[in-house]
């Protein structure tokens, strides 16, 4: 009862809110749990604010399911996960060298991907003596994106290298996919595992020891099952998407953007609407404006029709342009929908798919472009 009195209070004082379904993630979390083969890991990744619902938040919703490992994309979101009392090893996708500090201080494992960054932590652990314990590090081959990761060829002097530095372990061997949500693009996916699996062959053996094997993401952990090795990669997939129909009627919403109407009125036919007078009406209309704008993540490009609305019960379209911080939609015809009533703008009754689609984007970059000042919410039943 707090909590619901605490979220009613919440949403009068903020304009626009990012709800949190804690429940749902938690949900989702077993649907791909349950796709495992037994003795498979899991590691999920946690970078860009958790794609937009919260850092700190969800690493400890993932803490409490007993998730075997997290990713952050920088050593910054990893300090602050440690500050929030997160304990699971954390590895660092994009280590930084004036970043090593930090990350040996909160113990945060580094993605070493290329020989300058292999040289350069070398040599900061050299500068301060460093005779602890051997620190965990992450090796990123390149198996077909063409992003980040050694060569299968550089193996050989990769291993000479790790050979000399007895501070190093190499916890794990991992290489992204570059379209396993693709289904015309599976004989590349297939070619980039075997490319992996027979790179990790030549490291093991070279090493004396096997590191764990990862390289299947969200839409890989369903399609290639035979493919998870012994750990796998959670992304989008933790917050509801994921191309598979099979698995996406499976998984639950995580996120709903609420904003509230702040004013309504008539206008007359003849009059424009928006800046750039972009629409002047054919008729009498009845608007209402809504507190969201561009500023909120909500583009320029969804107005003029494109993108729609949820209010009371039915769809309204956006008229006109995109302000900052405002949009206006065209509630003609409705006899129930007054100032101060709730509008959702994706959630439980539009997609975050519909929404991406309407946006000409992807889902990752609608969570990841909600703004800071969208006040985040975290529901837990």
């Amino acid at each position: 009862m707090l909590e619901r009195i605490s979220n009613v209070l919440t949403q009068r004082t903020h304009g626009t809110v990012m709800k949190i379904h804690m429940h749902h993630i938690a949900h989702n979390l077993q649907v791909y749990r349950s796709m495992l083969q037994p003795g498979v890991k899991m590691m999920v990744m946690v970078k860009a604010f958790s794609y937009g619902s919260g850092t700190a938040e969800i690493a400890n919703l993932l803490a409490f399911n007993r998730v075997d490992y997290l990713a952050v994309a920088y050593a910054d979101e990893g300090v602050e996960l440690r500050r929030n009392g997160v304990h699971l090893p954390i590895m660092v996708m994009n280590p930084e060298p004036e970043t090593f500090a930090q990350m040996l201080q909160y113990k945060l494992e580094p993605e070493i991907y290329n020989f300058r960054i292999l040289q350069l932590f070398v040599a900061f652990l050299k500068n301060e003596n460093y005779n602890d314990s051997p620190i965990s590090i992450h090796i990123k081959l390149d198996t077909g994106m063409h992003r980040l990761g050694f060569m299968p060829d550089d193996i050989p002097q990769l291993v000479k290298n790790i050979l000399q530095q007895k501070q190093l372990h190499i916890t794990s061997v991992f290489s992204h996919l570059a379209a396993a949500d693709e289904m015309q693009q599976d004989a590349f996916t297939l070619q980039q595992i075997t490319v992996f699996k027979s790179a990790c062959d030549v490291l093991e053996k070279q090493m004396g020891y096997a590191p764990m094997r990862h390289i299947l993401n969200s839409p890989g952990i369903s399609k290639f099952p035979e493919a998870q090795m012994d750990m796998v990669r959670l992304g989008i997939g933790l917050y509801g998407d994921d191309p598979a129909k099979h698995v996406s009627e499976k998984l639950l919403f995580t996120s709903s953007i609420e904003t509230t109407v702040t004013q309504i009125k008539n206008i007359n036919a003849g009059e424009s609407i928006g800046y750039g007078r972009s629409v002047i009406a054919e008729k009498n209309m009845r608007i209402a404006t809504l507190n969201i704008g561009y500023a909120d993540g909500f583009r320029r490009s969804l107005g003029n029709g494109v993108a729609k609305v949820w209010i009371n019960n039915n769809l309204y379209s956006v008229v006109g342009r995109v302000c900052m911080d405002m949009i206006m939609v065209d509630i003609t015809g409705a006899k129930n929908i007054a100032e101060g009533d709730v509008a959702e703008i994706f959630g439980e009754h539009i997609s975050l798919q519909q929404f991406s689609e309407w946006m000409q984007t992807i889902p990752y970059e609608v969570l990841t472009g909600i703004s800071q000042r969208v006040k985040r919410i975290y529901l837990q039943e």
